[in-house]
């Protein structure tokens, strides 16, 4: 294999509505972080409004996650069915519904249990667009030739990034959490519509010569025999632990800062948005960085850099050297999920459902993540227990060469 993995892009121009498509999907990745981040930034004011502590929050986040799991179990089988298009836009319907749930329980009713039902919907509709955006992110990137996946999910971490500034602004100004979750909401809902008709997979044949060549092997018994897959399952392991070291500071970190390194939560959400904003740029430019070496030493480095990060993010004496650590942590997170995502979707004929297998193996970091963080805090302060991620990052360095693409597929 050569040094890089990716093919050159041909000398021709994308087709028109190849650009357009690679547009729309990078819009849906941005509002998607938009919707999720701002729930993420609101949560110390979500913990104070409803007297929470660190393990009884943990358990709350649970809802989140718990919805996400249970669309990942069907994702695959639903995409197929409908399609990318519909599903992102239902599916963000759902999540639309589910912050102005979440923002009456906060403020209106100051009930856990109505936001506990308002998560699972965000977590729910989150999981399916997950999939639904990824899959189609696979076929636009089948159809350019190159490595764009991890832009994909830069956009998303930009939209992660507007999300945690509109929350440090929100609270830092007293926007109540319900105004702020429901406009956030009806943003995200108007343009995820607006811009899934441009979807490769809403036109006629979009999809088909792509991603179902098999004539639907790939999906329904497909997915069973994807499960079965070791390659798959390893790389959705990396997937899983990547996912829990991005989704631990999701959770945690403005928290974390608050108690543990004694800020606002007004500033504690700007470090969330730190965190976004490396992983944006760790995106962004990453894209390079796997053309000219390849995926597993590019891995290697990152995860590097996140134990890194995290290490002085919590041990650090004074607050801004451990913001300059959250920056790291944030550069050395950003590209296990994409990659793990493109490298699922290695072979276009069994795409959707080796994404869908691979997303719901990491996906269950979500699960797990939020009440083991949480009841470690309960035990040594939220911020001591951050130090879970680079234990578990140790063991992700020996999965990292299942990313490799197969024998006759190359990565893009």
């Amino acid at each position: 294999m050569s040094h890089t993995e990716a093919p050159p892009a041909t000398s021709a121009p994308p087709p028109r509505q190849v650009i357009a498509a690679r547009t729309a999907v990078a819009f849906v990745f941005a509002l998607n972080g938009l919707a999720v981040a701002s729930w993420f930034a609101r949560v110390p004011a979500a913990r104070e409004g409803l007297g929470l502590s660190a393990g009884r929050l943990g358990l709350l986040l649970l809802a989140m996650s718990f919805g996400a799991i249970l669309a990942m179990l069907t994702a695959g089988a639903v995409v197929h069915r409908v399609g990318s298009p519909r599903t992102a836009g239902a599916s963000t319907m759902l999540i639309t519904a589910g912050l102005v749930v979440v923002g009456l329980g906060i403020g209106a009713w100051s009930s856990v249990p109505v936001v506990a039902v308002g998560l699972a919907a965000i977590g729910y509709g989150s999981g399916l667009t997950d999939v639904a955006m990824n899959v189609e992110a696979a076929l636009v990137e089948r159809r350019l030739r190159r490595t764009i996946m991890p832009r994909f999910h830069a956009a998303w971490s930009l939209g992660t990034v507007s999300g945690a500034g509109l929350g440090a602004g929100s609270a830092q100004v007293g926007v109540p959490v319900f105004a702020h979750l429901t406009v956030v909401g009806a943003v995200v809902l108007a343009g995820t519509l607006l811009a899934v008709r441009s979807f490769l997979s809403a036109r006629p044949g979009g999809a088909t010569d792509d991603l179902s060549a098999d004539g639907g092997t790939a999906h329904g018994n497909g997915v069973l025999r994807a499960w079965r897959e070791p390659r798959t399952l390893l790389v959705g392991l990396l997937v899983l632990i990547m996912a829990f070291t991005e989704g631990t500071a999701n959770d945690w970190v403005a928290v974390a800062f608050v108690d543990g390194h004694g800020i606002g939560e007004a500033a504690g959400a700007a470090v969330f948005g730190i965190f976004v904003a490396a992983m944006t740029v760790g995106r962004t430019v990453g894209t390079v960085a796997l053309d000219r070496w390849g995926r597993i030493p590019v891995l290697f480095g990152t995860i590097g850099l996140a134990v890194a990060g995290v290490a002085v993010a919590v041990l650090a004496p004074s607050a801004p050297v451990a913001i300059a650590g959250v920056a790291l942590w944030g550069l050395g997170a950003s590209l296990g999920f994409p990659v793990g995502m493109s490298a699922a979707a290695d072979d276009p004929d069994r795409a959707p459902a080796r994404v869908s297998v691979v997303a719901t193996i990491g996906y269950t970091a979500f699960l797990a993540g939020p009440p083991v963080v949480g009841l470690l805090g309960d035990q040594v302060g939220t911020l001591r227990a951050l130090l879970i991620v680079p234990i578990l990052l140790a063991p992700a360095l020996a999965l990292v060469p299942a990313a490799r693409p197969p024998a006759g597929h190359e990565a893009r």
